[in-house]
């Protein structure tokens, strides 16, 4: 028999942490005729859900790039949109492909994976700027640039980014500047 000083505590088995499911993001929107590659940093729940670029209805992107481009993109259903980018010879990706996170804030992501410039070039060749949509996204400007790729670092158009929108619109507008200055440029 054992006695009360030789009975050994059972220490409980810690708790298994929950790992986070690996996401991937959705696939580029890219092509001969892009110039202008605007890089998101992953999609966010609502986005992922649904399969599509930007879909949480209260963030700005789509309002900034009706703006930039005069076309009324919110209005338009989503490959309409996707196609009167690619007219206006902007493409669309994320800076990061892969990750593992709980919930849609860039604070929560974890084992990122980048996307790769090398696809990029070959899918676009023609591209002559990328641009990043908010701090997470420019955090792979560095590597773009390195590339040889002039970029331009964006305020996000994220609806937990609270800059007003007309901030947001002002430094936005570049792209609508570049994309101007590009169709003037014989070549």
């Amino acid at each position: 028999p054992l006695s009360p000083g030789r009975i050994r505590q059972s220490t409980p088995m810690p708790e298994k942490e929950a790992v986070d499911p690996q996401l991937r993001g959705l696939p580029p929107v890219l092509g001969r005729g892009v110039c202008v590659l605007v890089l998101g940093s992953f999609p966010g729940a609502a986005s992922l859900a649904a399969g599509q670029y930007y879909a949480h209805p209260r963030n700005h992107f789509w309002p900034l790039m009706a703006a930039v481009i005069g076309v009324p993109l919110p209005a338009l259903p989503y490959r309409q949109r996707l196609v009167a980018l690619r007219a206006h010879g902007i493409g669309l990706w994320d800076a990061i492909v892969a990750c593992r996170r709980r919930g849609s804030l860039d604070g929560a992501i974890r084992d990122a994976e980048p996307a790769e410039v090398g696809r990029v070039r070959r899918a676009a060749p023609e591209l002559a700027l990328v641009c990043f949509n908010g701090k997470t996204a420019a955090r792979a400007l560095a590597v773009w640039s390195d590339a040889g790729y002039p970029t331009l670092a964006l305020p996000s158009s994220s609806p937990a980014y609270t800059r007003p929108f007309a901030e947001k619109l002002a430094a936005w507008q570049a792209i609508g500047a570049f994309l101007h200055a590009a169709a003037r440029t014989p070549g």
